[in-house]
């Protein structure tokens, strides 16, 4: 018999001489895992450790590289210290131990706890562990989530990086220093707003003379920083600018909390209410004065007013990037006409070959594009197509709902069989072990068959979406298409972003790419 053995740890061991090496944790786990497979007369075909994960990361790299090996049969156990060593989640111990290492022949045993998938008889008692360990993970989240906002209620910095300007201060956790070489650029950037000097001109002075933005700076001093290094994360940009002269950590006040994760399984984060955003002043030293501070305030209120003369935003605010960059695009005003234009090139000379388009011709562009679209849709051959997908449709879908309702009622004469079964061995018509191998066939198949109602049940869904995601696109183009000129509501409604390039000096042409958002 080959044995995997698989350990993990999810606290920062504070004994490790260096990165590398494995934690006294992991290593006592290895021993013990060691030697009871010794003792056993195992084979180790190879021993899998994840150190500093957690037990709900689903991308801990040799949990991924063990899973793996088991799906191509290379060993015949899994050898754990605890269960929850191989997963806290209910889900994965259902999928994995109880799930797929049957169908691919692996037995799962973690000694500590007694877990042994050969051993049908402590099943309810690993899915008991399963749920424990799945409660102990929603009630450490809740208890980090207080922790932390109490933290930064108390005006503590949360946050593996430090904002640019500043360093984390070495004798008080939580609390920021200034960083002087930093913070003088901090300065500059304020005080050249404040004499009129626009963000893009701000940007090009810095780039020309060769100061690296706030990434390459934290890069060049060995300083933690977010992300793979990137040359053309190397210059200064307009939203950095920005950025910085709208930052009240400049001015010594903290604000925390704009972002929160949606569960504790997962590490995707959201953007939160402005209302539910944690705001702390004189929390550090401040960069900036508070006269310097607030008259760049009024200078950038001042800059932020409507699009053109009538009073209405900006249609395509937010919505077009460059083609080679893939920077958002600003507008601009000349000669009494507005331009979008990619502002990289004039920031740093060389890095873009700059996409620019006139105002007026990418409106003329979409709305040709959205009468062509709905030509495309009253045409009398396309409607006669979606009739007979919709006919289609709806026949796809009686199959579909005829298999459903088939399934549903084989799965319930499953679990009368199974009731019957039980009573069967009650009465001692049954034995104990024709019993469990009954039981085990007859919950496979409807184990089976619940997963093909599940199915049908999906694609029943992706049917109706689709159905209606066609009517949504139909009304959506219809809505707008006696409008004369494209407003922000068009674009917020119909266009995921858009792409313009540099124009063609032989067609005379800007190219432009339309993302419509159906």
């Amino acid at each position: 018999m080959k044995a995997a053995i698989y350990c993990r740890l999810s606290e920062e061991d504070r004994n490790k001489e260096n990165k590398a090496d494995d934690s006294n944790s992991i290593k006592n786990q290895k021993a013990m895992l060691l030697q009871y497979a010794a003792a056993q007369k195992w084979e180790i075909y190879d021993i899998y450790s994840d150190d500093d994960y957690a037990g709900a990361d689903r991308n801990r790299p040799q949990f991924k590289r063990l899973l793996s090996d088991a799906e191509a049969r290379k060993f015949d156990i899994v050898l754990c210290k605890t269960q929850s060593r191989f997963t806290r989640e209910l889900e994965l111990v259902e999928k994995y131990i109880h799930g797929l290492f049957p169908v691919w022949g692996i037995r799962f045993i973690s000694i500590v706890d007694h877990a042994d998938t050969d051993n049908k008889g402590n099943k309810k008692a690993r899915q008991i562990n399963g749920l424990v360990n799945e409660w102990y993970l929603e009630d450490m989240s809740d208890n980090i989530r207080s922790v932390l906002t109490s933290r930064r209620e108390n005006g503590y910095h949360i946050g593996a990086f430090a904002p640019y300007g500043y360093q984390k201060d070495p004798q008080l956790r939580g609390h920021l220093v200034i960083d002087a070489e930093a913070a003088g650029v901090v300065r500059e950037i304020f005080k050249m707003f404040a004499m009129g000097y626009g963000k893009s001109a701000i940007a090009r002075s810095l780039n020309d003379r060769g100061i690296p933005n706030p990434t390459e700076y934290k890069r060049r001093h060995g300083i933690r920083y977010e992300g793979p290094h990137k040359s053309a994360e190397t210059i200064w940009k307009y939203p950095a600018i920005s950025h910085i002269l709208t930052n009240e950590v400049y001015i010594g006040n903290l604000i925390q909390g704009k972002y929160g994760s949606i569960s504790y399984k997962t590490k995707e984060c959201r953007p939160r209410p402005r209302e539910q955003w944690i705001r702390v002043e004189n929390t550090h030293e401040p960069i900036i004065d508070q006269e310097l501070w607030e008259q760049v305030q009024h200078k950038v209120a001042s800059h932020a007013k409507p699009f053109g003369t009538t009073g209405r935003i900006h249609p395509f605010s937010g919505k077009v990037v460059c083609a080679y960059c893939g920077y958002a695009v600003r507008i601009h005003k000349a000669h009494g006409r507005y331009y979008l234009q990619c502002n990289t090139r004039q920031a740093s000379k060389g890095m873009c070959p700059g996409a620019f388009i006139p105002m007026l011709e990418l409106e003329s562009i979409l709305l040709t594009e959205l009468k062509k679209l709905n030509n495309a849709l009253i045409d009398q051959n396309e409607l006669e197509k979606g009739l007979a997908l919709a006919a289609g449709s709806e026949m796809q879908k009686g199959r579909i709902l005829n298999d459903k309702i088939g399934y549903e009622r084989k799965i319930e004469e499953q679990e009368k069989t199974l009731r019957q079964l039980y009573m069967d061995k009650v009465r001692g018509i049954v034995t104990e072990t024709d019993y469990s191998e009954l039981y085990e066939c007859f919950y496979r198949e409807k184990a089976k068959l619940e997963g093909l109602a599940s199915q049908c049940h999906d694609e029943l869904c992706g049917i109706d979406g689709k159905n209606r995601a066609e009517d949504k696109r139909v009304e959506l183009v219809k809505q707008y298409m006696d409008c004369a000129s494209f407003t922000k509501d068009m674009s917020d409604s119909l266009i995921d972003h858009i792409e313009i390039g540099h124009r063609d000096k032989k067609t005379g042409l800007v190219p432009v790419c339309i993302f419509w958002k159906f």
